[in-house]
């Protein structure tokens, strides 16, 4: 979940299939749980920053004048949507407390039980979410059952299961995707790709995400305050804005990739 601008580079080399396997077999109710205590923590020392600042914002907007139901699920404190009158979902109390002082609608959920009738919403996002949930299936059947007929899901992903690292497991990630089960999981629920991009930190030192894990284990809080208020600003200058592909793109060497959809 720690998004563009935010993410900390293309992580750590390790036995990988050993760490996805683990992380695999992990109960959902313990992942949740991990989840839920390194964001508490995390957004509990933090700011929040408006969705227009993120190279994210062309897309968004013009995308807003046929989106009047929104819904954004696992924001943190880095929404994509515009905070007024968007529906946001998250598994952090910090974040639900700070959204709605400015005029979110917030609640607690989750992504695989979302709170909303069918065919509420006109669009939905879900930036670095997906990968932090046991059962996608069920995810992306909730993400598809609440948005509307031709309604726009825009959501972010980690590729490659052979690309698992350390800070994957650290961040609470159940899984990496292939390219080619993340095609078919999207046309097995009626999504159909319109364009996709490459997608946050690119890059690719594990000598340097190893230490950022162990940073974060024994100085947590510097290690914190340290990211939210130098490097994600110096991540946030150095944003580049986004050259989206037609359809899905070629992932052959790409860390992560950020897709819009439309439910059929």
């Amino acid at each position: 979940m720690l998004h563009e601008g935010e993410a900390t580079c293309n992580l750590l080399a390790m036995p990988k299939q050993a760490s996805a396997d683990l992380n695999q077999q992990m109960n959902p109710s313990a992942l949740v749980a991990k989840n839920c205590e390194f964001y508490d923590a995390f957004w509990s020392k933090t700011y929040l920053t408006q969705p227009e600042r993120f190279n994210t914002w062309p897309l968004i907007s013009a995308l807003l004048p046929s989106a009047a139901q929104r819904l954004e699920i696992g924001p943190g404190l880095r929404p994509r949507l515009p905070i007024m009158g968007t529906h946001f979902i998250d598994v952090s109390a910090p974040v639900i407390a700070q959204l709605n002082a400015r005029g979110a609608i917030a609640q607690s959920g989750e992504i695989t039980a979302l709170p909303f009738s069918e065919q509420v919403f006109d669009l939905v996002t879900a930036f670095d979410v997906v990968e932090h949930v046991e059962n996608d299936q069920r995810a992306f059947a909730e993400l598809t059952r609440v948005l509307k007929p031709d309604g726009r899901l825009i959501f972010s992903v980690p590729l490659h299961p052979t690309r698992w690292t350390k800070f994957d497991d650290y961040v609470g990630h159940a899984r990496r995707y292939d390219p080619a089960a993340l095609k078919e999981l999207l046309a097995n629920h009626g999504l159909v790709v319109e364009k996709s991009v490459i997608f946050g930190m690119q890059s690719n030192n594990p000598r340097l995400l190893n230490l950022t894990v162990l940073a974060f284990r024994r100085h947590h809080s510097l290690v914190v305050r340290l990211y939210n208020w130098l490097f994600f600003p110096l991540g946030m200058w150095f944003q580049k804005p986004l050259k989206f592909a037609d359809g899905l793109m070629d992932l052959t060497g790409v860390d992560e990739v950020l897709v819009v959809c439309r439910r059929k």
